[in-house]
C-alpha cells in the first residue's frame, strides 16, 4: 500500500507526524502534492479540542501545491498544474446550497475540518474546487487565498459604505488582511487595536488610520462609537468590551473563531435602542474566486504577513506552545 507522511491530531492536545495511506483520487477528484500550508487559528482550536472536528484528523486547509494525479472524468486539469483549492465542499443540492448559502450546506464538509486536510504530502480534492495559479504567484501567496476568501465573505456580510468609521480588534495575519480589505472598500477611519505594537505598526502601513494598544484604549476617546466593529480575536472577554465602541445603527461582525462553548453577555436594551446589527461570518461562501483575483492582481500585500516557515515535523511542538503575540502567519513547507 502506498503511503505518505502527514501530521495527525489523534485527540485533543496530541499531534504526531506519521505514515498514513496515500489519498488516491476518486472519480471527479485530483490528488495534489502539497507545497505550502498556512497554520490557521482554527487549527489551534482543533488541537485544543474546541472545534467541530472528529478525531483522528489531518488538519490544514490553507494551501497550495501541484497536481500529482487526476481521477476519472476530470477535464481541464493535469499533473504538473500549479494550483490551490477551496477547502469547503458543498453538496450543491440542499436548500442552503440552492439559495446561495453554501457555507450552511446540510452536508457541509471541509478539508482539515471534517475530512483529512493538507498538513500532509498529498491531499485529494474535488476537481471543481481547484483553481490554477499563474507562474507569477508564489506558493506562499497562493496559500493565502483561502483566508482571503474568508475575508471577502466577512466584508460582504458587513456591507460597508464609503466613509464608514471602523474599529477592528486583533491585528494578526487575518486582521491585517481585513485591514487591507476594509481600507480598499472605503472606510474613512480605521482604528486597529492589539496587544502588540509590532502588529499595530504593520496595520498602519497597510491602511489603518490609527493603532491603539489594548491597554490604552478608552471609551471616552470615541464618544459616538463606530459604524462598524470587527472582532478578529475570538476572545470572549475581549468581545464583550467591544460593544462599548459600537455606535447607533452600528454593525458588529464576529469574524474571529471562539471555542464552541464560549458565551458572552450583551445588554438587549442597547441592542434595541441603538438599532444594532449583529453579524457572523463563517468560513467561505462562494468567495474563493473573488479572493483569488484580489491576490492575483496584487491588491493585498501578503509577503509581510509570513513570520516564519517551519517543517511538518516542527508542527506538534508549535501547536502545543503558547502563541507568540508578535507572530503573524506561520506556514509549513512540505
Amino acid at each position: 500500500m502506498k503511503t505518505m507522511k502527514a501530521l495527525v491530531i489523534e485527540k485533543p492536545h496530541h499531534a504526531v507526524v506519521k505514515e498514513v495511506p496515500y489519498p488516491a483520487p476518486a472519480a471527479g477528484e485530483v490528488t495534489i502534492r502539497v507545497e505550502n500550508v498556512g497554520i490557521c487559528g482554527t487549527d489551534f482550536h482543533i488541537f485544543e479540542g474546541e472545534y467541530i472536528s472528529p478525531y483522528p484528523i489531518i488538519p490544514g486547509h490553507e494551501f497550495s501545491g501541484v497536481i500529482h494525479e487526476v481521477g476519472d472524468g476530470v477535464t481541464g486539469l493535469k499533473p504538473g498544474d500549479r494550483v490551490t483549492a477551496d477547502p469547503c465542499i458543498f453538496c450543491g443540492e440542499c436548500e442552503y446550497c440552492l439559495s446561495h448559502r453554501g457555507n450552511h450546506c446540510l452536508n457541509w464538509q471541509a478539508l482539515g475540518n471534517t475530512r483529512n486536510g493538507t498538513m500532509a504530502e498529498y491531499v485529494n480534492v474535488p476537481a471543481r474546487n481547484v483553481v490554477k495559479i499563474p507562474d507569477t504567484m508564489s506558493f506562499e501567496e497562493a496559500a493565502f487565498i483561502e483566508p482571503m476568501a474568508c475575508v471577502v465573505h466577512g466584508v460582504n456580510r458587513l456591507d460597508l459604505k464609503a466613509g464608514d468609521r471602523v474599529i477592528l480588534f486583533g491585528a494578526g495575519a487575518m486582521g491585517q488582511q481585513l485591514v487591507q480589505a476594509v481600507s480598499h472598500l472605503g472606510a474613512s477611519e480605521l482604528v486597529v487595536v492589539d496587544v502588540s505594537q509590532k502588529k499595530l505598526d504593520l496595520a498602519l502601513q497597510l491602511g489603518a488610520t490609527k493603532g491603539v494598544l489594548s491597554g490604552d484604549l478608552r471609551k471616552e476617546d470615541y464618544p459616538f462609537g463606530f459604524d462598524a466593529v470587527i472582532d478578529v480575536t475570538g476572545i470572549p472577554k475581549v468581545i464583550e468590551k467591544e460593544f462599548d465602541f459600537l455606535g447607533p445603527t452600528g454593525k458588529y461582525l464576529q469574524f474571529g473563531v471562539t471555542p464552541t462553548d464560549a458565551t458572552i453577555s450583551i445588554n438587549p436594551f442597547k441592542l434595541y435602542q441603538k438599532d444594532w446589527t449583529l453579524l457572523g461570518s463563517m468560513a467561505i461562501n462562494y468567495t474563493f474566486l473573488p479572493a483569488f483575483h484580489w491576490v492575483k492582481e496584487g491588491r493585498i500585500q501578503l509577503k509581510p504577513l509570513i513570520s516564519k516557515v517551519i517543517s511538518l515535523e516542527e508542527v506538534p511542538e508549535f501547536l502545543s506552545k503558547p502563541k507568540d503575540p508578535d507572530l503573524f502567519k506561520v506556514q509549513i513547507k512540505i
